[in-house]
């Protein structure tokens, strides 16, 4: 589920290590000893949906190296007080590493624990949870693949992988027929989002297969899905909460499509806990 070998995860790890290291840790330098030896323990501090685990031995790896064992994986649900990860190394390179795993670990946990939460809302229904492309800068593969381990859908990576004819692609084309009719020779996905009962017939005369529907209440979204019935797959997106998320899946949909996952996803609480490997008297 994290590909740790993809060069975008790789850069991201490497940049965020320069970023806190710079230099060098001036206070481990100065203040522990380089031949110290040390274990430390990853620790659950609230009870959330884990993800990222797989960044730790390459995190290590990147400032020397140190021992690893895992007792979790991405998707796992973690309880408070879990032990899911241990190292064992150089106390430098674990005092170095601290900050950058913790925060890779809070943010993408806290990701997986918000798509698992919307997830768990519309289970049962046939509608399927989407994220969006609206995450961190620079860290976009990484947190698809947290929304993806909490039981999220990706949606597109990017604006290379799909057509999505917005508002403006469709005021910029000259309307709704136009930008289809533009977009008909591209090999893959073209959906397209209507806001307006008229732009939904316009695009269902213009043959549209995917449509975003924006913006719409629970009760219109029910009566335009039963409307299209089947001729397009129905995706809902704009302004759906966790709260009401379930009345949207309840009104039909294929998808729904949730930009909270990762623009608001709250970081979890976990710890790191070191301790120096004592030499017998």
């Amino acid at each position: 589920m994290f590909d740790v070998s993809h060069p975008d995860v790789r850069a991201a790890v490497q940049r965020a290590l320069a970023e806190d290291i710079g230099a060098g840790d001036v206070t481990s330098a100065l203040t522990v000893p380089a031949d110290v030896q040390a274990s430390g323990v990853f620790v659950a501090k609230e009870n959330f949906v884990a993800a990222g685990i797989e960044l730790l031995p390459l995190i290590y790896e990147m400032r020397g190296g140190a021992k690893f064992s895992t007792k979790a994986s991405s998707g796992d649900c973690m309880q408070k007080g879990d032990v899911f990860a241990s190292v064992y190394g150089r106390a430098r390179t674990l005092l170095e590493c601290e900050r950058v795993s913790l925060n890779f670990l809070q943010r993408l946990s806290g990701v997986a624990t918000s798509a698992s939460r919307y997830a768990a809302a519309v289970a049962g229904t046939r509608t399927r949870v989407l994220d969006t492309r609206k995450t961190t800068p620079g860290l976009r593969r990484l947190e698809k693949m947290a929304a993806a381990a909490g039981g999220a859908v990706n949606h597109r990576f990017g604006l290379f992988d799909a057509v999505l004819i917005k508002n403006n692609h469709i005021t910029a084309a000259g309307g709704v027929r136009q930008a289809l009719s533009a977009a008909v020779g591209y090999d893959g996905t073209i959906e397209i989002e209507v806001r307006t009962r008229a732009e939904l017939e316009e695009a269902l005369a213009s043959g549209a297969k995917h449509l975003l529907l924006d913006n719409l209440t629970p009760a219109e979204a029910s009566d335009w899905t039963r409307h299209i019935d089947g001729r397009a797959t129905v995706e809902l997106s704009g302004g759906i909460t966790l709260e009401s998320i379930r009345q949207y899946a309840e009104a039909g949909p294929d998808f729904i499509s949730v930009g909270a996952i990762t623009h608001s996803a709250v970081a979890v609480d976990i710890s790191f806990r070191l301790e120096l490997e004592r030499s017998c008297p």
